[in-house]
């Protein structure tokens, strides 16, 4: 069974960080390319971030300098760093793994960006 378990949201003041986590099992991890999807209220998905599995990073303009993506085969886990976090930030952030043909998607983990 393919699972992507995404964790660390949370509520946190503007200004302030989070560090995302997606543990994956039930597929050759170090395979996929890695994704990180969000989807704010009343708002379309948007991939913020992603990285290849080959290790190229992608960065959505809006969180390009303020947030990092990584990953680590070995613990079959991707990573988001989020610093300097805005209110534009809150939405629900879920990990997609992708190769040719088709993904997989996970259960998200909300962030709250507010004061």
């Amino acid at each position: 069974e393919v699972q992507l378990q995404a964790s660390g949201g949370g509520l946190v003041q503007p200004g302030g960080s989070l560090r995302l986590s997606c543990a994956a099992s039930g597929f050759t991890f170090g395979s996929y390319d890695m994704n990180w999807v969000r989807q704010a209220p009343g708002k379309g998905p948007e991939r913020v971030s992603g990285v290849t599995s080959g290790g190229r990073t992608y960065y959505a303009d809006s969180v390009r300098g303020r947030f990092t993506i990584s990953r680590d085969n070995a613990k079959n886990t991707v990573y988001l760093e989020m610093n300097n976090l805005k209110p534009e930030d809150t939405a629900m952030y879920r990990c997609t793994a992708a190769t040719v043909g088709h993904s997989y998607w996970g259960q998200g983990t909300l962030v709250t960006v507010s004061s």
